[in-house]
């Protein structure tokens, strides 16, 4: 068994306590907490789980200070969620499915996630009314408008239905570009990738083995709806990250 191997075999399980430290501090101490703090906590903890895994977090621009407001960012992998948390804390929306995850869903309920049936137009509609009463009521949500993964180097078309919520909430958006490259080369790094016919396992072994990943999050200005629709809006939104991923 190679070094690089047992390295990624300590960094998994050094991951895998630190999950059940995070279940822990949602049980035994998320109660007490104010919604402030509980956030704190949240960022905290990714920071350390990325460390943990040898992921270096890189930040352009600046995420937004307080709600409300919408991000809207790409999406590549499993790691999406915990890499924007690590710059900023907001909640995400997520399909039903994850809620009943072992491990996963009690980390992304104690995040604040919320969920959606996504086969349901009727839940969608429910969806946007709580979005915008989150965010009127001050809080950051996020969404992946792509609807899936992809690999990065061609965004798919935006799905635009739960951007209405920011214009129903008079909330602005701020566009988010997600990238992950090596380290030492600056070449996009593939690894953490989660499409396709790929498992979760294989895509946590592939970022396990990997010497050097950089998380790249890139924060564009954000910008008010100024009377476009949400298809528009969606639109312009993505062609936004294109750029802010190719800078």
């Amino acid at each position: 068994m190679g070094m690089n191997t047992l390295t990624a075999i300590w960094k998994f399980w050094r991951g895998l306590w630190h999950v059940f430290m995070g279940m822990w501090t949602i049980h035994a101490h998320f109660p007490k907490l104010s919604p402030e703090q509980r956030e704190m906590r949240v960022q905290a903890w990714s920071l350390q789980f990325l460390a943990l895994w040898g992921i270096q977090l890189r930040v352009l621009g600046q995420p937004v200070r307080s709600g409300p407001a919408l991000m809207v960012a790409n999406h590549i992998s499993w790691l999406d969620i915990l890499v924007i948390h690590a710059a900023r804390h907001c909640r995400f929306v997520s399909k039903s499915d994850v809620r009943e995850w072992p491990l996963v869903g009690m980390l992304a309920t104690g995040a604040g996630t919320l969920y959606i049936e996504r086969t349901s137009r009727k839940d969608a509609l429910r969806m946007v009314k709580d979005m915008a009463d989150a965010m009127q009521n001050g809080d950051v949500v996020a969404i992946f408008p792509e609807g899936t993964t992809s690999d990065g180097r061609e965004l798919l078309p935006f799905h635009a239905n739960l951007i209405q919520s920011a214009i129903q909430a008079q909330a602005p958006v701020q566009p988010v570009s997600l990238k992950f490259i090596d380290g030492e080369t600056g070449e996009t790094n593939f690894g953490p990738c989660y499409i396709g016919d790929d498992t979760l396992i294989g895509s946590m072994w592939r970022t396990l083995k990997a010497k050097r990943i950089t998380a790249v999050l890139h924060f564009g200005e954000p910008q008010s709806a100024n009377g476009r629709d949400r298809r528009s809006w969606a639109h312009a939104l993505r062609e936004d990250i294109v750029r802010l991923r190719d800078h």
